[in-house]
């Protein structure tokens, strides 16, 4: 497993980290079993990164990657989200941010994760009612106090990237980047690039887009995305025969591209079966030359897709969409 480095005050890490936020609840019901065979099968491929949130499954996904690093936590880096609140019906009622909830946010992990620290911690999103100086210091705190090791960021703009990282060393900004998202470029990546901080991209698949994935039901919360509405089709099928022709599957093509795009970007797989995980190891082996690449963002243009990545509500809590 090739490796990259986490920004210049962070750690190295495996070039392609696992995303465990499938593993309880978003796409549907998913195979606990199969959730920890597929953990571990990552880990023995020799990646090293692992992203979760205390949220996801309200708490389900760090009980079960606990459960999964017996024996094995000193294999891996945990990469935890926090601050998005959930109500018992499952449904997101804000941010917090709180230097007294951060604290309290990063207690619970501990111990549900079954772990004496954190690797890389991050707020979600950007609470709007608190300075991000007050939340990045109070994990600086616990960065002092041995409870966390590195500090993220997630889904911000140019401004709080700045913010942050005046307070305390930022390592990765954790922001989604496909070949269908790539608004990042403009702006947030050069900053990211200026300040040393690298970028772990989610949606990389664009949520299973790319692959052709199709939504399994009310239980999985594509169904509420706006490109999962059919609009977009034609442009799946456009580059699932652009990689046939190459011999590769859409999910290693896709994730080809964001390996390209530079060493300081991680690519987060989230990958819920060994199938799925197996699939998309072949990546790191495919090398783009830069006519491939032209040609692949010509057939793939940000321009030609209908629908943002989130909805109307969501898109306005993201910091780096102002």
């Amino acid at each position: 497993m090739p490796s990259r480095k986490l920004g210049t005050a962070g750690p190295e890490v495996s070039a392609i980290s696992l995303g465990c936020m499938g593993m309880s609840g978003m796409y549907g019901a998913s195979e606990e079993s199969e959730s920890l065979a597929t953990i571990h099968a990552a880990i023995d491929a020799g990646i090293n990164l692992l992203d979760t949130g205390d949220f996801y499954g309200m708490g389900h996904n760090e009980m079960l990657i606990g459960r999964a690093l017996e024996g094995r936590r000193d294999r891996v880096l945990l990469s935890v989200k926090f601050g998005a609140m959930r109500s018992p019906d499952g449904a997101f009622i804000g941010i917090d941010g709180r230097p007294r909830a951060v604290k309290n946010f990063a207690a619970y992990s501990l111990q549900r994760l079954r772990t004496d620290h954190l690797d890389i911690y991050r707020i979600a999103r950007l609470d709007p009612e608190v300075p991000i100086e007050e939340t990045i210091g109070a994990i600086a705190e616990l960065v002092k106090a041995g409870w966390v090791r590195y500090i993220g960021l997630s889904e911000v703009g140019v401004e709080m990237l700045r913010r942050a990282q005046s307070v305390h060393p930022i390592v990765d900004l954790q922001i989604e980047y496909s070949l269908i998202s790539r608004d990042i470029e403009r702006a947030i990546l050069p900053a990211a690039r200026e300040l040393g901080i690298a970028i772990t991209a989610y949606g990389v698949l664009s949520r299973g887009l790319l692959s052709n994935s199709k939504t399994t039901g009310p239980g999985d919360f594509r169904a509420h995305l706006p490109r999962f509405t059919g609009a977009n089709q034609k442009l799946v099928d456009d580059f699932s025969a652009f990689a046939a022709a190459r011999g590769v599957t859409p999910a290693q093509l896709a994730t080809a591209w964001v390996l390209s795009r530079g060493a300081d970007i991680i690519p987060v797989m989230g990958a819920r079966t060994r199938k799925q995980l197996a699939e998309i190891l072949p990546a790191l082996d495919l090398t783009l030359s830069r006519g491939e690449i032209a040609e692949l963002e010509a057939v793939i243009h940000p321009a030609t897709v209908s629908g943002t990545r989130y909805g109307e509500e969501q898109m306005r809590m993201l910091d780096s969409e102002r």
